[in-house]
């Protein structure tokens, strides 16, 4: 590994494109690594994953929505959406765009937190699209997703986003296109061209994650595999991108993230070294904001001890900087305590993550997030007795760059009616992969069966599972076989007609 140094240079210097780090990740995606074996198979378990939730987000309206899209958008010789039959065959952003809405939507999939934050498992989506279309064999996919997951993962490393409320699909675009310029072969310039693109197009900002938080928070990362896909295509037909995209006078360090005088470090390995850093993602356990995940097997524990929660007179949760700031009572967010705010907002409160989990014992992708769940007197009433405070000591364990010592937990102290307290930490939720239960193949394949209960046909279930885990093996025009057809005449369509 390397870091690069990244800062703003004017426009008279005339920055080499070699010397530039849209170049530079241009290099790695267009090297001749070979992919390692363990990170074959993690690829494997994160596409059962995406799988997982996108066919148990099926029927959700943003995702209907989403679909109903790419059905207007057919291709005789396309790529495939999930849940739909696989001789059904449509353009293959628009394929990217529904599929990467469905495993969005519930927040339940993978994730790298560092400097910044991320889903990377958003990459496979787009990725797999147009390898569908371009009759990609299993190993193309195999490479085109390790860069993808490559190139997001330092550069949530080395840049943060968020600290100037950009939201963090500004990596996923460049990611994404670095990914498709592996699958597809494509030449050093023609990637570094669609790597500026796709950066240049995906820059939006984080109130999609704050206030009212919508359904375009389950569509913002397929929005930037499909601009990163139209970017690409452009980039083959000899079109260029604004360049230097990073280090240019007018352009994204200087006045969209820390300005003229900044200096960023982002950390790539050196050409044709092994691409592995999808070994350092971890997946969720529990359909809510990464951050959550060890508060809620948190909260399970305390479940235990509390045998009467009505006895509960406060609760404090000491975290890091991001957990008090982004989903906690540091964001100054009153929907973040509203009993009629939206899922995708009680998805980023943990006081009400954490008031529930600690009720129930148990965490549920559907249950833990209805209306009546929500407006259980109970519930409230522990809901605001919850205050967050940030912890240097935690904020300086999310950024350890060690991931054997890097945590996303929490200390927590209960203080009942009289007077007694209980304290309990966490540094790790169960399933990260330096918890206590770290997740396997058996536990991926557990969530894809329990997720897709009673959506699909064991028959189909089964398939699929054996399909997936022979992916290197998979050959020219048989990456559609990846898709998955949900049960007959479960298929909901949206009444409201749009333009397409």
């Amino acid at each position: 590994m390397r870091e690069i140094k990244v800062k703003v240079y004017p426009s008279s210097s005339r920055l080499k494109k070699e010397d530039q780090l849209a170049w530079k990740i241009a290099e790695i995606s267009s090297d001749k690594s070979r992919p390692g074996a363990d990170s074959i198979e993690m690829i494997i378990n994160r596409i059962i994953d995406n799988a997982s939730v996108a066919i148990a987000s099926f029927n959700r309206r943003p995702v209907v929505s989403a679909r109903d899209m790419a059905i207007s958008h057919p291709r005789k010789k396309g790529a495939t959406v999930f849940g739909l039959n696989s001789k059904y065959k449509f353009h293959c952003e628009w394929a990217a765009w529904a599929n990467g809405t469905a495993v969005r939507e519930l927040d339940y999939h993978d994730t790298f937190l560092a400097a910044d934050y991320s889903h990377p498992g958003d990459n496979i989506p787009p990725i797999l699209a147009v390898a569908q279309q371009a009759e990609c064999n299993g190993m193309d996919l195999i490479k085109g997703i390790l860069t993808a997951y490559e190139i997001q993962v330092n550069l949530v490393k080395g840049i943060c986003l968020h600290e100037h409320k950009i939201d963090h699909i500004a990596h996923l675009g460049p990611s994404v296109a670095a990914g498709l310029g592996t699958l597809l072969k494509l030449k050093t310039d023609i990637i570094y061209q669609s790597i500026q693109q796709a950066l240049h197009t995906t820059i939006s900002t984080r109130q999609s994650r704050k206030g009212e938080i919508s359904s375009w928070k389950a569509f913002a990362p397929s929005h930037a595999g499909k601009l990163a896909i139209e970017s690409v295509d452009r980039c083959i037909r000899g079109e260029g991108a604004p360049s230097p995209i990073y280090e240019g006078e007018d352009s994204v360090i200087a006045y969209i993230l820390s300005g003229k005088d900044a200096e960023y470090l982002v950390p790539m390995p050196e050409k044709n070294e092994e691409k592995k850093a999808i070994l350092e993602t971890y997946t969720k356990e529990h359909s809510a904001e990464y951050q959550s995940q060890a508060l809620i097997d948190l909260a399970r524990s305390l479940n235990k001890k509390i045998k009467d929660t009505s006895q509960i007179s406060k609760i404090e949760i000491y975290t890091s900087h991001h957990t008090h700031y982004v989903i906690g009572t540091g964001a100054n967010d009153p929907q973040k305590m509203d009993p009629n705010a939206s899922r995708e907002t009680l998805d980023h409160s943990i006081m009400y993550i954490f008031a529930v989990a600690l009720e129930d014992g148990d965490w549920h992708h559907v249950k833990s997030y209805t209306k009546a769940r929500a407006n259980r007197k109970s519930t409230i009433k522990i809901w605001r007795s919850i205050q967050t405070y940030e912890d240097k000591k935690w904020t300086k364990k999310y950024h350890d760059p060690n991931p054997k010592n890097k945590a996303f937990g929490a200390k927590v102290v209960v203080t009942l009616n009289n007077g007694k307290k209980i304290t309990e930490k966490l540094d790790r939720a169960d399933a990260h992969p330096y918890g206590d239960r770290p997740f396997k193949r058996e536990n991926y394949i557990n969530k894809f069966l329990t997720l897709t209960d009673g959506i699909l046909e064991k028959k189909e279930s089964d398939r699929f599972l054996k399909t997936v885990q022979n992916l290197k093996n998979l050959r020219s025009g048989q990456l559609y076989k990846l898709n998955i057809e949900v049960r007959k005449k479960i298929l909901k369509k949206n009444n409201r007609k749009g333009i397409f």
